[in-house]
């Protein structure tokens, strides 16, 4: 049997480029004569933008350091020991570069334990042991400070998660067990599950607090200081540790019941780790933890050798990483700074995008259209939108009343734009109107002004074309609701030159938005993928497919929602007009379906329609259903299923070949953030990999073996 340091040893040979975890011990008395306290603080030797985090050999100094401290606990030399982090950072977890690296189960299967094996040593020292939550505490980190007596909360603690089954894993080091006999189930499966699948959801330090999973609640300013007095108090008995008893009856079945509802509404079946995490939590009822450890170490090697952790951690890196350094983006230092923005339009996305420009970049903006009421409209949407801030308590008084003062309508585009470093336009998508608009632009904006286009499909080089500078152009296009959604498609022209672009990143950046470089090609990336998606499945409803079968053969891709609640939150005219876009550019694979055309002209908002008796679960339009005319080629689920995906994989392989991006890994960026494609697919391209459709339809893989895989 291999010993804890043989395992991490290991471990640490097969990962040597660890940035490694220190885990320091020092020595001082505690106030009210409590005694001598040993503190262990966790530091890799970098600032808060590097945090702390748990690798093979990190766990290794841990379990050092935790040889130190029980020996002098055993001896009677220390009365209690302490855990914290850096400034600003407790931990965030296990290193994941390092377990990108594994490619057997039972090297997977030493992790789990190793780290099991270390942490459990802290809540069986001979004194109590205390976590002091300084700073950001994510996955391992929480749980290290879960194996302790007792725990401290900083109320300027901005983060705190176990973000495991967003990823594809399962809290692996005692979260599963641990959690659900502290806090009880119900609180334990909305940390694990619920948060997880909501986009990550972290808790901030009031929340750990009133949740129980911390014992004390300080300020961020003095927080060591006053934990180490109310660790004093506790180690000489004037502060006793109230903690309520854990309902292990129906109200735990339920709980599970709770997150497995939840775990079908979000990711369907398709993503196993809620449903490992949700069997784990069920089996730790007895308060077995020893049990509890087992079964999360046997999940977490499981999860690490699937495809659906690989595809998290590659979906993380692509947000994380590649969406802050986007691809193909000229250098920086060519940006022009933006001291005032000009939108034309005041309409629903124009007053969202004036919103958004006042909020981030805090210069004034200003808004025109066609008549005053919509303009005096578009600025009353702006401020509504301030007030809600401000009765939030989001934002101050001063704030609030900056913000509105910087946001003004003007009929005339000369006098709102004069001054104006970026203009972007807003206005109905037709080609002739837009092209309209910038020629009236560029009559009155000063020469280095960028004018933006927020297009969602129409040409960006023949909206420049008949400009006297159409280099300055831009397609700069939004996702609804932009307040929302991260993604922002960055359209080069074929005139656009450096600087403009340049221009267009910098402002995207101070828009806090993930910015994409694409091609001016046809609906360019997501409206594209999306079109040639639900034109598939629109076909196959034309061609005598049931509705019902159309939409439930898509589940098991686990997407937010089914296609036709999907159109109808774009908008079926929307949608009917995008397909047109594409149909005249590409006629052999995107169709214009009769059936869409009908259900808009018939003025429907969607093919589904919602009630009470029936839970506002989606049904069938009947007036739909009555203008649906359907041939007799019925397919089954399994069908459908392969002739949407086949046409997707064909579409990628084909924008690929085009340049309309740099690489597979930027359309998985684009569906990710701008579609709410699932963080566990790791976008599209990994799952059409792994279910072999790459190589049905084009031959080969989209990304190499071990890009969002296991390595081979």
């Amino acid at each position: 049997m291999s010993t804890t340091a043989e395992l991490l040893k290991g471990a640490a040979e097969l990962f040597p480029d660890e940035v490694v975890t220190s885990a320091h011990v020092r020595h001082f008395e505690l106030p009210a004569g409590a005694g001598r306290f040993a503190l262990i603080t966790l530091d890799n030797g970098f600032d808060h933008t590097k945090p702390t985090t748990f690798g093979p050999q990190s766990l290794a100094n841990l379990n050092t350091a935790i040889d130190q401290v029980e020996a002098e606990a055993a001896n009677g030399e220390i009365t209690g020991v302490g855990i914290t982090g850096k400034p600003f950072i407790f931990a965030v977890g296990a290193d994941l570069k390092g377990v990108e690296l594994l490619k057997k189960h039972d090297e997977a299967l030493a992790i789990g334990k190793g780290g099991h094996d270390v942490f459990k040593r802290l809540s069986s020292l001979a004194v109590p042991t205390f976590a002091y939550y300084n700073g950001a505490a994510m996955g391992g980190g929480v749980e290290v400070g879960l194996h302790c007596t007792y725990r401290t909360v900083s109320k300027a603690l901005p983060a705190f998660s176990l973000p495991e089954v967003f990823l594809g894993l399962v809290p692996g080091w005692g979260g599963c067990a641990i959690l659900p006999n502290l806090i009880g189930a119900e609180k334990a499966v909305s940390v694990i599950i619920e948060n997880s699948l909501n986009q990550n959801r972290q808790l901030k330090g009031k929340q750990v607090f009133e949740l129980g999973i911390a014992d004390a609640l300080f300020e961020g300013a003095d927080f060591l200081e006053q934990s180490l007095i109310w660790t004093a108090s506790v180690l000489n008995g004037t502060t006793t540790v109230e903690r309520p008893e854990v309902d292990r009856g129906e109200a735990w079945d339920q709980a599970v019941a709770k997150g497995r509802f939840v775990a079908d509404s979000k990711v369907h079946g398709a993503a196993p780790a809620a449903y490992r995490a949700l069997d784990i939590i069920e089996a730790a009822k007895d308060g077995d933890l020893q049990k509890g450890f087992d079964a999360e170490d046997q999940a977490l090697a499981d999860l690490i050798m699937g495809g659906e952790l690989r595809s998290g951690i590659y979906a993380f890196n692509l947000v994380q990483k590649r969406g802050k350094r986007p691809a193909g983006a000229p250098d920086k230092s060519l940006a022009r700074p933006v001291t005032k923005v000009g939108v034309v339009g005041a309409g629903l996305m124009a007053s969202q995008l004036a919103l958004l420009f006042l909020r981030r970049l805090e210069v004034p903006v200003v808004l025109t259209d066609i008549d005053q009421e919509r303009v005096d409209k578009g600025v009353g949407y702006v401020h509504a939108e301030i007030e809600k801030l401000l009765g939030k308590g989001r934002i101050n008084q001063d704030k609030a009343n900056r913000l509105k003062g910087l946001v003004s309508g003007v009929l005339d585009k000369a006098a709102g734009f004069a001054d104006a470093d970026f203009v972007i336009e807003a206005v109905f998508e037709e080609m002739s109107v837009k092209q309209k608009v910038f020629a009236e632009v560029e009559a009155v904006a000063p020469a280095h002004a960028i004018l933006a286009t927020n297009t969602s499909s129409l040409s960006v080089s023949e909206m420049a074309s008949k400009l006297k500078h159409p280099e300055r152009v831009v397609g700069f296009h939004f996702f609804n609701p932009v307040a929302i959604l991260p993604l922002l498609e960055i359209v080069r022209g074929e005139q656009t030159d450096d600087a403009s672009l340049a221009t267009a990143f910098g402002v995207a950046k101070k828009l806090k938005k993930t910015a994409v470089l694409t091609k001016d090609a046809p609906a360019f990336v997501v409206n594209r993928i999306l079109t040639r998606f639900m034109g598939e499945i629109q076909n196959v409803i034309d061609e005598g497919t049931p509705v019902e079968t159309a939409e439930k053969a898509i589940e098991p891709l686990g997407l937010p929602m089914s296609p036709l609640v999907l159109l109808e939150l774009v908008g079926p005219a929307i949608g009917l007009h995008v397909s047109k876009t594409l149909n005249r550019s590409f006629p052999e694979r995107f169709t214009v379906s009769p059936n869409l055309k009908a259900v808009v002209e018939a003025g429907k908002r969607g093919f589904y329609v919602y009630s009470a008796e029936n839970d506002f679960k989606p049904e069938l339009d009947p007036e739909v259903a009555a203008l649906l005319k359907q041939g007799d080629s019925v397919l089954t689920e399994e069908q459908v299923r392969d002739r949407v995906l086949d046409a997707v994989a064909q579409e990628i392989g084909l924008m690929l070949d085009e340049g309309v991006v740099a690489e597979a890994q930027d359309i998985d960026l684009c569906l990710i953030t701008g579609a709410g494609w699932p963080f566990h697919l790791g976008g599209i391209t990994p799952y059409l990999d792994r279910e072999g459709v790459s190589e049905r339809v084009n031959g080969k893989r989209f990304l190499a073996q071990g890009v969002a895989s296991v390595p081979a």
